[in-house]
């Protein structure tokens, strides 16, 4: 079996994967007091909870925007799992031509959702991801990777505005029933959640209107199942698509 660890800036998600089927994922905070030791007995209760022991983990492959985390994680594998795990960079060979000023700074995630992406959807083809920051990754019909937009996330915003208005209180991620807000919850509900589909939607236009051609959409990430029913130009949600381009990839390196 391999293990697939996302690390990202709020969460960590994790797969477990036989052979191409996800049979158990979870989510965790990315706790960067954490030791080695102290990620090592959590995924061994996640482990357990999945009925697998260690010695049943063949291959471990890490996707990681944290770098102080990383190196943890790594560490952990080593410890705990016994093995040496594939930490995804531009620097694999994966056939992915990275067509941006300095394929260096693009983050492992996206590269994750792009070679997932490839693989399972029609090009070309922009993935959305929902999560600390909104992605938007753009795909060529000749499977390049050609770039991409980075947005405020749905909760990142929400909190910079709690944050940084006095009178203004926490609120839950829902659609209200309209769009005029009659209360400052239902305001702010509306405007960050509906604001979201905005974006996404002029977004994508734009995005088509520079490419000269119409694109596949698929959303990902913690608050894609929220907010892309709403959108009329996402054509499909898949909340483990960075995990599965994580097995993907490490199928592709363990076999060179």
């Amino acid at each position: 079996m391999i293990l697939a660890v996302d690390i990202g800036n709020s969460d960590t998600t994790l797969g477990l994967f036989s052979e191409e089927k996800l049979i158990h994922d979870w989510r965790t905070t990315s706790g960067f007091s954490r030791t080695s030791d102290e990620y090592g007995v959590l995924i061994n209760s996640f482990l357990s909870q999945a009925k697998t022991a260690s010695d049943d983990i063949s291959g471990v492959v890490i996707s990681s925007v944290v770098p102080s985390l990383t190196d943890i994680i790594a560490h952990m594998s080593e410890k705990y799992l016994h093995k040496t795990a594939i930490i995804v960079s531009s620097k694999l060979d994966l056939g992915l031509p990275i067509l941006i000023d300095n394929p260096e700074q693009l983050g492992a995630d996206r590269i994750c959702n792009a070679v997932a992406g490839i693989r399972d959807y029609d090009l070309p083809l922009v993935v959305v991801d929902f999560g600390t920051a909104t992605t938007f990754d753009v795909i060529s019909s000749k499977g390049e990777y050609l770039g991409g937009v980075i947005a405020p996330g749905v909760e990142t915003s929400a909190n910079d505005l709690f944050h940084r208005a006095a009178q203004l209180p926490k609120i839950d991620f829902h659609f209200p029933d309209k769009i005029i807000g009659k209360n400052s919850i239902n305001s702010m509900q509306s405007g960050i959640m509906n604001g979201a589909v905005a974006v996404v939607d002029s977004m994508i236009s734009a995005i088509e209107k520079e490419m000269g051609e119409k694109m596949n959409t698929v959303a990902t990430g913690g608050f894609a199942h929220l907010i892309t029913p709403k959108c009329n130009t996402v054509n499909d949600i898949n909340a483990h698509l960075t995990l599965e381009g994580l097995n993907y990839i490490y199928n592709i390196i363990s076999k060179k």
